[in-house]
């Protein structure tokens, strides 16, 4: 038997109008502001969660904010070498990328993902724009230097420099660009860049407001698992030191960290999984995942 509601309309309608008066001061906070969201993770292959995630980015930039949205596609680039034969090896994490790798990576980054991402957000009603790194040398990358004697990753690279003149012609123009973190480097070659780096890179050139980097995981948590739901940037180092951040979070916390040095005012780390986890961030009183500010 299905169950259905008891609430009146007017009680539906005070409900729906309870929701809203919470939500205003903060879309008032955000307006014209620059929101960077970094979509990764196994969510990604959820249609369930992308749909969501897309419905997310087109009711921000209807409510005044300004989204971009920078994706990674590790799962994604290591199914398809797979299936095309070609054998994957990490170091410290990072992706050995040779030349036949690099181009199977850019494919899949800048073509295949990406494009899927633009056609959920405008299948949503929104207008989404498809970019990478190459284009209009919106960000240069430098190839990551090989420390000591470890192994040199081929054709991975950090951000050089970032030319922000492309995304500011599409800002405020009801447009939400979608970036894939496929750069070209002052050497001409191509370089696949750590989607969280390449995010915290246009964040901090942008002058975001928030950096958002959904994951697979609540936030930071501390040594018995509970979610830290405020940290400052100097009290990172000391969580490193003592054991509480550990393994791939040591990163993106890095990356944190060098956003907020850059400009942007905060950085939330947050569960990507969770329905509506952007709105429910930067609508609501409640807010999700770890803020980390200066």
């Amino acid at each position: 038997m299905t169950e259905t509601s008891t609430k009146s309309p007017e009680e539906q309608a005070q409900a729906q109008a309870a929701i809203l008066m919470q939500a205003l001061p903060h879309m008032l906070r955000y307006d014209d502001a620059i929101v960077v969201v970094k979509y990764g993770g196994h969510a990604m292959g959820d249609t369930t969660v992308a749909r969501n995630f897309a419905r997310d980015m087109v009711l921000l930039e209807q409510s005044g904010v300004n989204p971009v949205v920078v994706h990674g596609g590790g799962p994604q680039i290591g199914a398809m070498l797979a299936k095309l034969g070609i054998k994957s090896e990490f170091a410290n994490g990072l992706r050995i990328t040779d030349r036949a790798t690099i181009e199977i990576v850019e494919m899949v980054l800048a073509g295949a993902i990406n494009k899927q991402i633009v056609g959920f957000i405008n299948a949503e009603g929104g207008r989404a724009i498809g970019l990478c790194g190459k284009d209009g040398n919106m960000v240069t990358a430098a190839k990551v230097a090989k420390p000591n004697d470890e192994v040199d990753l081929g054709f991975v690279g950090e951000p050089a420099k970032v030319d922000t003149t492309v995304l500011h012609q599409l800002l405020g123009r009801e447009l939400i660009p979608v970036l894939a973190p496929i750069s070209q480097g002052a050497d001409g070659e191509t370089y696949n860049v750590n989607a969280d780096t390449f995010a915290g890179a246009i964040a901090g050139a942008l002058g975001a407001k928030r950096l958002l980097l959904l994951t697979d995981v609540p936030g930071v948590l501390d040594k018995e698992g509970r979610l830290i739901e405020e940290l400052r940037a100097d009290q990172i180092h000391a969580l490193i030191a003592d054991g509480t951040i550990t393994g791939g979070m040591i990163p993106k916390v890095e990356t944190c960290i060098y956003a907020l040095e850059q400009g942007v005012e905060g950085v939330v780390i947050l569960d990507g999984k969770i329905p509506h986890a952007v709105l429910v961030e930067l609508l609501t009183d409640h807010g999700a995942g770890t803020l980390i500010t200066r």
